[in-house]
């Protein structure tokens, strides 16, 4: 039996597709022959990642207001310098972000975790950086701690 619903629905679509195939007529080709048409079927896909539905994860935006390239570290993350995380620069291109529900960051102003820090507790959605770090908007480095 199934159970699951859009699991359901996507073989009820199947089914009827291919009961309407055959009530159809078929095409010609120019070497006449035949072949039953085309059924083009669009089965719904829910796409799930555990590391995400852990909690412990933050999602980092390059512009305000959460737009523009996101990338996401999934913690918990200890990074000493930001410089090679995704294999390119993004202290200068952090803009916003969003914590996971149980997840909490620290950035840093400079690497190795010195001078002044800023902490984003869980669910936190932060749209604008520059005005909330108050040391220019550049992070160094970062850790990433995830709550039990």
């Amino acid at each position: 039996m199934i159970s699951h619903p859009k699991l359901l629905s996507a073989l009820l679509i199947v089914a009827a597709a291919s009961t309407a195939c055959g009530s159809q007529p078929n095409l010609v080709t120019a070497t006449g022959d035949t072949r039953p048409q085309p059924v083009i079927v669009q089965v719904p896909v829910e796409v799930t990642n555990t590391a995400l539905e852990s909690g412990c994860w933050v999602q980092f935006y390059d512009e305000r207001n959460f737009k523009g390239e996101m990338t996401t570290l999934v913690g918990p993350a200890v990074l000493e310098s930001v410089d090679k995380m995704s294999g390119k620069k993004v202290k200068r291109n952090i803009d916003s972000l969003v914590t996971g529900s149980k997840a909490t960051l620290r950035v840093f102003e400079h690497a190795m975790f010195k001078d002044r820090a800023v902490a984003f507790g869980p669910n936190s959605r932060e749209g604008g950086l520059l005005t909330k770090l108050g040391f220019g908007g550049e992070i160094q480095s970062m850790q990433l701690e995830c709550a039990s």
